[in-house]
Order: C-alpha cells, then structure tokens, then sequence
C-alpha cells in the first residue's frame, strides 16, 4: 500500500492530488469488492463504476506526474517513492478489474454456458445480434447526424452566396445606372458644345462681314474724299 501523505516533501499541489488519489482508491477498493457478489447487469455495471473510478486515478497520477517536476531536488526522492508505490497499487486494481470483467459466467449468469449447443448459447447469440444490431443502429444515426450537419452547412453556404449574388447585382445595377446617367450627361455636354460651336461660327461670319463693311466704307470715304 501507499505511504503516509508526507507533508515535508513535495508541493502544495502534489499533496492535494495525493489526497485525492486516496480518496479515489478507497472508493475503487469498495467497488470491486462488491463485483464478486454480483452477477449479469449488475454485475457489468459496478464494473463500469469501477472503471470510471480507475480512469480518474490515472488522471489522477497523470498530474502528480507532472507536478513532481516543481518540487525541489531535496524533496524529490520520498515523494518519486510515493508516486511508484501508488503506481504500483493501481496496476494490481487494474490487473484485478481485468480478471473480474474476463469472467464470463458471472457476468452473464445463468444465460452464459461453456457448451456451445447447450440452449442458453441460443440466449447469447441473440443477445449479441441485438448489440451488433444496436450498434449498427448507434452508427447509422451518427452518419445521419453528420449528413443533417454537413446538409445544414451547406444550405448556409448557398444562403450565404445567394446572399453576395444578390448584393453584387445590386451593386452592378447601380454601376449600369450611373453609366447610364453618365451617358445622358456626355450626350447633354455633346449638344450644349456644338450648340456653341455653332453659335461661335455664327459670331466669326457677323465679325467678319462687319469688318468687310467697315472696309468698304473707309474706301469709299477715301474714294469720295480725293475724287
């Protein structure tokens, strides 16, 4: 068995794992007492419970560990002994969980025979087609869940793409609509600008022709002037 807790050696946090621990194999030892004098559904399920309970002292010893590595070069050799001496007593609690699970007469009761002809074997065998029945059920109901899953992700996926679709033709329309507009405003521009050149055109031939009048009558004054 495990040595006293040793409250000179070792971390604060060590010791509470320790404690723990303790308190893991009490509980795990009470367990496994009571499976020899239980048998069938009973029976499988204290040896469920006792598994549970060992799972939680390999986390258990997991983290003390781990956390040897925190406690000082001094302290470290009682507390190396201390973790080896519960290593060692839950590896004889699991050795021995092991030997309880493998015993198949007592697990199964008055339904588990050696004779394989005998007529509780008819018992067994439909008992485990039902299991393998199950579990093929269990499987197939896990497919179903991750096709809804991967059927709900994808129709998110469309929803989300017809959601860009739609606001990239928005936004194309709204491009269309300015081009248009700014199309309107070249063909406005296009307009006033001949409408200018024209009138430009109209002012050169009236300053033109002016100017030739201008011309004449200054020729004629001069003409007039030395006749």
């Amino acid at each position: 068995m495990s040595n006293p807790l040793d409250t000179d050696a070792g971390s604060e946090l060590f010791n509470s794992y320790e404690a723990e621990l303790k308190l893991v194999q009490a509980d795990l030892s009470q367990k496994m007492e009571q499976i020899p004098e239980l048998t069938g559904e009973p029976r499988k399920a204290a040896i469920s419970q006792a598994e549970r309970a060992l799972e939680e002292a390999d986390e258990l010893l997991g983290q003390m560990r781990l956390e040897k590595s925190n406690i000082p070069t001094s302290s470290r050799g009682k507390v190396n002994q201390r973790f080896r001496n519960y290593e060692s007593d839950v590896d004889t609690s699991r050795r021995k969980l092991n030997d309880l699970s493998s015993d198949r007469s007592a697990l199964f009761g008055s339904r588990y025979t050696d004779d394989p002809s005998g007529p509780s074997d008819i018992h067994l065998e439909q008992r485990q087609q039902l299991l393998s029945g199950t579990d093929r059920l269990d499987r197939s109901t896990q497919r179903l869940k991750a096709s809804q899953a991967l059927a709900n992700e994808t129709e998110d996926i469309g929803a989300g793409t017809l959601a860009d679709l739609h606001r990239q033709r928005e936004t194309i329309q709204h491009t269309h609509d300015r081009l248009m507009e700014s199309e309107g405003y070249v063909d406005r521009s296009v307009k006033t600008l001949r409408g200018m050149a024209r009138r430009m055109a109209t002012n050169r031939i009236i300053t033109i022709s002016i100017i030739t009048v201008l011309v004449l009558l200054i020729l004629l004054v001069i003409y007039s002037k030395f006749r």
